[in-house]
């Protein structure tokens, strides 16, 4: 039996077992909150796992480890950036939010969040924070497919639409007919299988390679820079240019205040007291697999160095390359299924959110009464008109996955960041206010992300979060009236917050 069919075997294993747990997700899915929130019944460890599993995609396989095989240690600020922004929002972000969208007429989306937080009846803010959403994951969901399609053209030297096919087929279907509940169970196992890979792969290679001092020593001939965190600082660079380039890339942190396929975990948690222990969870599942995709990177440089008869033409492949040299076949394809993994579970949860925006937030606020079961079957019918537009945008294999993820990240950090942000921590955030921050931040990541000079000298999201922060201030203030219900429910909130104590409405 061949390599490539040992290989074919294992992930054909792995896409029929996440089929399997889609089947399982169906059987349990009968109204609109089953398919878009699992009934906030989700325990904090498949919370913690399944936001990292569709948080990373294959940006932590693939991007990541590319960007330090090529660049060294200074790509590693966006890893670090991640994790500290991670631990800030499971410990800031995730109990208010799942205390408030249950206390706020139980708002399942974060675009009906914002509606019933700010009691804004004209709807503009839910319509402009699902727009938003569609645009945004539209791009973020071709990410994966490109990576999809990149991942089976470098593994099995298929075509590349092929592989960008296979996937989004049974992507698409576990997740359109196993909803939110769907998504969370494969990403915990997406989410394992992928840890698993990250620690093995690096680990094996670093025993071929031999002893630590043989490493250090080797990758200081071939790239002294690749260990030096503070490179960029190296050379003629200006020290504030080169301190604004280490921030603007650790500055991804920020964007996880505005990530809706992450937030909703929070929401769709069983208490706010959950919070902690899928903070602890989530945040070290997150560190071992960001150190992994950095060691596969870093070893990965002095074993092709070491043997240049290995082929490597594209950087974002390393770990790829590295498990089929280094693992039986079979073992090989279940790490190659990591991969897969990585992009198939950001892709289900970036699709239940567009799709929750279509019915939830878009056709519904129309004033159309639908029965439950019509309720998922719209939901299923917003899940493939999204997929087929993204899977259009990756009909592009030259698009680079870290772009097309930076882009996203980015504009979702700077539309609904500040706001989630301001909409928790301060009563006096206004629907008008919140309405002018939104349109800003998004505005801004979109003209500033489209202008090299400006893009190369700052991360979009930078300039996108402090004008949105600044605006929905200054126009909450202007436009603040005092309103009891809001006061009513922020208290209720701080309440539960504070001592654990149930929310009840006043009479």
């Amino acid at each position: 039996m061949s390599e490539t069919t040992y290989q074919l075997i294992a992930i054909a294993i792995y896409l029929a077992a996440m089929l399997a747990i889609g089947y399982y997700s169906f059987k349990r899915t009968n109204d609109i909150d089953d398919y878009m929130l699992a009934g906030r019944g989700l325990k904090p460890g498949v919370a913690a796992l399944s936001a990292g599993a569709s948080d990373m995609s294959g940006w932590l396989l693939l991007a990541l480890p590319g960007a330090i095989y090529l660049n060294g240690l200074m790509e590693a600020w966006i890893a670090i950036g991640l994790t500290v922004g991670a631990w800030l929002n499971w410990k800031f972000v995730a109990p208010r939010l799942r205390s408030y969208t249950a206390v706020s007429q139980n708002a399942i989306t974060i675009p009906s969040f914002f509606e019933k937080r700010l009691k804004d009846n004209s709807h503009f803010l839910r319509i402009g924070a699902s727009v938003i959403i569609l645009a945004f994951f539209t791009f973020y969901v071709s990410s994966g497919m490109v990576a999809a399609g990149k991942f089976f053209e470098s593994s099995f030297g298929w075509n590349y639409y092929n592989g960008l096919v296979v996937v989004a087929v049974i992507t698409l279907a576990y997740t359109l007919f196993g909803g939110f509940l769907g998504a969370t169970l494969t990403d915990v196992a997406q989410g394992l299988l992928m840890f698993a890979a990250l620690i093995a792969v690096p680990i094996v290679t670093f025993i071929e390679i031999g002893s630590f001092n043989e490493f250090s020593t080797k990758i200081a001939e071939i790239k002294p820079e690749a260990l030096n965190l503070f490179a960029s600082f190296d050379g003629n660079t200006h020290w504030f240019l080169a301190a604004a380039a280490i921030f603007s890339t650790a500055a991804w942190g920020l964007g996880y205040f505005g990530q809706p396929h992450i937030l909703v975990r929070f929401m769709a948690l069983r208490t706010p007291s959950d919070a902690k222990v899928a903070r602890r969870i989530g945040v070290g599942w997150m560190i071992l697999s960001a150190l992994g995709a950095v060691a596969t990177a870093l070893v990965g440089i002095v074993y092709f160095a070491d043997n240049p008869a290995k082929d490597l033409e594209d950087p974002e492949t390393v770990f790829l390359i590295l498990s089929q040299i280094f693992f039986h076949p079979l073992v090989a394809g279940f790490v190659l299924a990591a991969v897969l993994a990585a992009i198939m579970s950001t892709m289900s949860s970036q699709l239940i959110v567009c799709s929750s925006a279509l019915v939830e937030d878009l056709y519904n606020i129309a004033g159309r009464k639908l029965t439950p079961k019509r309720e998922v079957a719209l939901g299923r019918s917003g899940v493939l008109v999204v997929a087929v537009v993204a899977a259009l945008l990756a009909l592009d294999r030259s698009s680079s996955i870290l772009d097309l993820v930076s882009f996203a990240w980015a504009g979702f950090g700077a539309a609904f960041g500040p706001i989630v942000l301001l909409s928790l921590y301060w009563r006096k955030l206004t629907s008008m206010g919140a309405f002018a921050g939104m349109i800003t931040g998004a505005a801004t990541v979109f003209i500033w992300g489209n202008i090299d000079i400006l893009h190369n000298a700052m991360y979009e999201i930078v300039p996108g979060f402090i004008l949105n922060l600044v605006v929905a201030v200054l126009v909450s203030r202007a436009t603040y009236k005092p309103n009891a219900l809001i006061d009513e429910e922020f208290s209720a909130m701080e309440a539960e917050i504070e001592e654990n104590a149930p929310y009840v409405a006043a009479k």
